[in-house]
């Protein structure tokens, strides 16, 4: 019996060769935003070059980590080049391992792992439009995207995209916040508006942008509910103010972008105070680039009937007064 021969494969077969292996790892962000339009939510996207991919696909801005790069300084640098849009990056994150035994790289086959950092971003609400800054790279352009649209399949994206959605919960923000509601008797009776309550606007920053409010805000942390309204007051109106006792406590819960830019569960506990002001008091905003803009005696009447837009909490505390 003849003797086996070392290295051959003696009727198995083509041997399979294996193919070398290549890992990489990206960190990547999920970036939304609320336009506050008919469409609903939007996510940043980039859309892959011809260099990658002869079809349309967008994914989530981001790439490859540089050796002894940190991931977040990488998302920084990615999310820059891919939108030029600078970007904060959250602590939460989530990880993605993907193996694609034969998969194309660099021109050739590879046994490909790849793992993906995806965290939560956001960029500044009064960002500009988004656009790629890096030339001949892999990313065509950048854009804000339905979310509904991406989730629907309208929008054609890479498998990461959906997978960081569902993954990806808003983060939550609790917030107390104490609130003023002053009255005085208006200069103007006459007219039959007999009465004015102090109200300020919400600038462009702020949520609910050009609806008027009580002037207030949130409670430092040990800091008393009472010294925070004055402390408020002041920085918003420009006046001091004597604090009475509580007439209401008010909350409510929205979902949105924040004055930061962050998309955000937001739960707010409004203490609503009585206070009076000086008779000879002139408010006046004194806080510059806040999320007040303006601030003014209202009548009463006029907010009641809806001539003026204000927030919930103003009618609930004018409620509140009324049964008291």
């Amino acid at each position: 019996m003849a003797a086996r021969q070392p290295g051959r494969n003696h009727g198995r077969g083509p041997r399979r060769r294996r193919l070398p292996q290549v890992q990489r790892v990206g960190a990547y962000a999920v970036i939304l935003r609320d336009p506050g339009d008919a469409d609903g939510a939007q996510i940043l996207l980039s859309r892959l070059s011809e260099s990658v991919t002869r079809q349309t696909l967008w994914t989530l801005p981001g790439g490859g980590l540089d050796h002894g790069e940190d991931p977040r300084a990488a998302v920084v640098r990615e999310v820059y080049e891919e939108t030029g849009l600078p970007v904060e990056v959250g602590e939460t994150a989530w990880v993605f391992s993907v193996h694609q035994a034969r998969a194309w790289r660099f021109g050739r086959r590879v046994d490909s792992h790849a793992l993906r950092i995806v965290y939560d971003g956001w960029v500044p609400p009064d960002a500009p439009a988004p656009h790629t800054v890096e030339v001949g790279g892999s990313t065509a352009e950048a854009a804000w995207v339905s979310v509904a649209e991406v989730r629907s399949g309208t929008v054609p994206v890479v498998s990461l995209v959906l997978e960081a959605l569902d993954a990806h919960r808003p983060p939550r923000l609790q917030r107390v916040a104490a609130y003023a509601l002053i009255v005085r008797s208006s200069p103007d009776s006459a007219a039959g508006r007999s009465e004015e309550v102090l109200l300020t606007r919400v600038s462009a920053r702020g949520f609910h942008s050009g609806s008027w409010t009580l002037p207030g805000g949130g409670i430092d942390f040990a800091e008393s509910p009472r010294a925070a309204l004055v402390r408020e007051v002041r920085e918003e109106c420009g006046v001091d103010c004597v604090v009475g006792e509580v007439l209401d406590v008010d909350d409510v819960s929205v979902t949105g972008t924040a004055p930061s830019g962050r998309h955000e569960e937001f739960h707010g506990v409004h203490l609503i105070f009585a206070a009076t002001v000086d008779d000879n008091a002139e408010p006046r905003v004194v806080e510059v680039d806040g999320t007040t803009d303006a601030v003014a005696w209202i009548p009463v009447a006029e907010v009641e009937s809806g001539e003026v837009p204000a927030l919930d909490v103003v009618l609930t505390a004018l409620r509140a007064r009324q049964r008291d």
